[in-house]
């Protein structure tokens, strides 16, 4: 991995040859690199304009799996799904096509070669309410993608097809943990970016689940939602702020006409009620945010909705339209330097249309449907009011009881002069997020957001180094040209082939510079008052961490989900009987990863750091008789060992992670039990991402 000046022209070389999609839309990305900070407190208080710009429809695998250094096909840990006919031992990766009997039986995820096939820029669009939502997300089985999305949710693109986005992820930071809010459509996930919530407690005229309230219309007739939004707080509060966009052609992405106190100020002529309009509900373009950005009148807080064709979104417009509005964009930014040194500018999608990610979101605990008392899961943090209690329809009345979200990930840049260097961050964010983001910089609080997301989801500040911004430079000069963008303008959506039998999808190799996360998590087996117990541990200072725990032999069950708040521990009875036959196969964030059989229940194995790259594996033999472990590095290289334990003798071996950069990966197998521990110990540091998770995506289950 090249990090010199040399090493980023031939990036960007490697970039122009790699197809003129991005040749032209390149130098808007360069301009914003070569453009330092404005650095002067070296903390978020240097951050002085923050631009949101969130545009439609794409899932992190559809856009990012095949990527080098990220969360995607390359996953060691995919979650296991049931078994089906030629697949007995699969992952999320394959799933049955949506057309019972029909060839392939089959599918896995598949790329759309827009070498080969210029029209596969515009698949057919796959359905993303609530009811398909829910019934594909499975409560965390993630099993029904192609029949309730339809097959080409399944779709993705490579490097060679959106050679901008790949670009902008590699000059800046990508998060590959970032999620929509809900299992859900377009408006209720924008009401979080500007609100916090779609209350789900009905008392403002919601829960939004529909986009029914995304232009004037009334079709409830409650005349329009009344909960209070993030854009009248921050004019309560003196912060300046401003949505660039056509009021004529928006493609209804801006919430806020569903509020009735907006609705009701369109005939205001003065007072705070028509500055709210003025700078909400007209029309203001991008040629006018240049000029504020020339002027310095940049607002301290710009939202951006983008029109129809510019959207992304997969039936309307295209990857190569969404990057020639996002390069005219940070044209915009960059056209005053001394702006742009001192601007954070977010990219994100407001939801995943139907395209398939297979990163199971964090979410509350699922409830028994014949008991709904009772949770599959526990959590420390309330989470009343992330449920969904109030039904609309006979449709989404079959998922009451479920939890919204999160919903599956979606691509987020995070584009500033404090973000460059082309990172990866995997702490989990959700929408909330942004607002969270604005909270922490100009100190105006939203009280919608609730309880478990904000112990759940961070700010984004991870995603930064105020204290020691990027400031090694592009390659400027670079070829302009729009014919790309102009050609898949009038392109028209096409039905995608599906490939004659279902093959692995291949993650690019490399590394990728990491952000540090909060995260410092453990579970292990061990007794609590004489009962066999699932330790779940997070030391995180201040985030919470979900937990999903699966059972191999039942894979057709609801996963348990267990929220653990930040300094806190969880336990989870196992019982007597299934103590004796484990077969779990746990998940955490930032790669953290268990698995236990057999009698695993008799070793406690934990993971214990010992400063910057060094960390102890902690043993003790819970039995009454001697054991002999077999343990084995399973990525990383390092030389297996073998160790004896005396009856409830504990020990501890050295671990040595500097060649790994904190990545470990550890296989112990004794006589009728095994273990597996996989994660990355953090050190408060940035690092790297995890050598091991590139290559063929794991079709079948190879984790134990």
């Amino acid at each position: 991995m090249t990090h010199s000046l040399e090493g980023r022209r031939a990036f960007i070389k490697a970039m122009m040859a790699a197809g003129g999609a991005a040749s032209g839309l390149l130098p808007s990305i360069a301009r914003a690199l070569d453009i330092p900070a404005h650095r002067r407190t070296g903390t978020i208080m240097d951050v002085e304009h923050v631009v949101i710009l969130t545009q439609e429809n794409r899932s992190f695998d559809h856009y990012f799996g095949a990527m080098h250094g990220v969360r995607g096909f390359g996953d060691r840990f995919a979650i296991l799904a049931p078994p089906l006919p030629g697949a007995p031992d699969r992952t999320v990766f394959v799933q049955p096509n949506q057309q019972d009997g029909a060839t392939p039986a089959l599918v896995a995820p598949f790329r759309l070669d827009t070498v080969r096939d210029f029209r596969l820029y515009r698949p057919l669009g796959t359905p993303h309410g609530f009811p398909d939502s829910q019934a594909a997300w499975d409560n965390g089985r993630l099993g029904g993608w192609p029949k309730h999305k339809q097959n080409q949710a399944m779709a993705y693109f490579t490097r060679e097809d959106i050679p901008f986005q790949y670009a902008l992820a590699e000059a800046f930071t990508l998060c590959d943990a970032y999620h929509c809010a809900l299992h859900l459509s377009t408006n209720p996930n924008r009401l979080y970016i500007w609100t916090g919530t779609h209350d789900p407690q009905a008392r403002g005229n919601g829960p939004a689940i529909d986009n029914g309230y995304d232009g004037f219309e009334d079709p409830r007739g409650h005349g329009g939602y009344i909960w209070k939004t993030y854009p009248e707080r921050l004019l309560d509060a003196g912060v300046s702020f401003q949505i660039y966009q056509d009021m004529a052609d928006n493609f209804s992405d801006n919430p806020l006409v569903g509020f009735r106190r907006y609705r009701d100020a369109r005939s205001a002529k003065s007072g705070p009620d028509a500055e709210l309009v003025r700078r909400t509900m007209t029309t203001r373009t991008l040629d006018q945010l240049k000029g504020d950005v020339l002027a310095d009148r940049l607002p301290q807080v710009s939202w951006i909705v983008a029109p129809t064709a510019w959207s992304e979104h997969p039936s309307v417009s295209t990857p190569l339209q969404g990057a020639e509005y996002t390069a005219q964009l940070l044209d915009a930014l960059t056209a005053n330097p001394q702006v742009w040194a001192k601007t954070v500018l977010l990219i994100n999608f407001d939801e995943n249309d139907g395209l398939f990610d297979h990163v199971p979101p964090p979410a509350p605990p699922a409830r028994d449907k014949a008991n709904p008392a009772r949770s599959i899961g526990s959590t420390t943090i309330a989470a009343e009011d992330e449920y969904h209690l109030h039904s609309q329809s006979a449709a989404d009345a079959a998922y009451l009881g479920r939890p919204y979200g999160l919903g599956p990930r979606v691509p987020m840049y995070v584009v500033s002069p404090w973000s460059a260097g082309g990172y990866v961050a995997s702490e989990v964010f959700d929408h909330t997020s942004v607002i969270r983001f604005l909270e922490t910089r100009f100190g105006v609080r939203e009280p919608n957001i609730s309880a478990w997301r904000r112990a759940v989801c961070g700010d984004l500040t991870s995603c930064f180094d105020f204290a020691r911004p990027d400031h090694r430079n592009f390659l400027k000069k670079l070829p302009e040209t729009r014919a790309l963008s102009e050609r898949a303008s009038i392109l028209k959506e096409v039905r995608p082939d599906l490939p004659p039998a279902p093959a692995a999808p291949i993650q690019e190799a490399g590394l990728r510079r990491r952000r540090a996360t909060p995260y410092a998590l453990e579970a292990y087996l061990a007794e609590a008052a004489g009962e066999p117990m699932l330790h779940l541990v997070n030391d995180s200072a201040d985030r919470a961490a979900v937990f999903h725990l699966y059972c191999r032999d039942r894979l057709d069950a609801d996963p348990a989900r267990h929220t653990v708040g930040a300094g806190e521990r969880m336990l989870v009875p196992l019982g007597q009987e299934e103590a004796s036959a484990l077969d779990l196969f746990l998940l955490g964030p930032n790669g953290f990863h268990r698995s236990f059989g057999g009698a695993a229940s008799r070793l406690t194995a934990r993971i214990e750091t010992r400063g910057r790259g060094m960390a102890t594996l902690r043993l003790e033999n819970r039995s009454e008789l001697p054991r002999t472990l077999e343990i084995r590095d399973l990525a990383y290289g390092q030389p297996s060992r073998r160790t004896s334990l005396a009856p409830r003798q504990a020990r501890g071996l050295s671990l040595k992670l500097e060649k790994s950069h904190g990545w470990y990966d550890i296989g112990i197998e004794a006589s009728g039990m095994s273990l597996r521990m996989a994660g990355h110990v953090e050190n408060g540091e940035a690092s790297y991402s995890d050598p091991a998770a590139y290559g063929a995506a794991t079709m079948r289950s190879k984790t134990r």
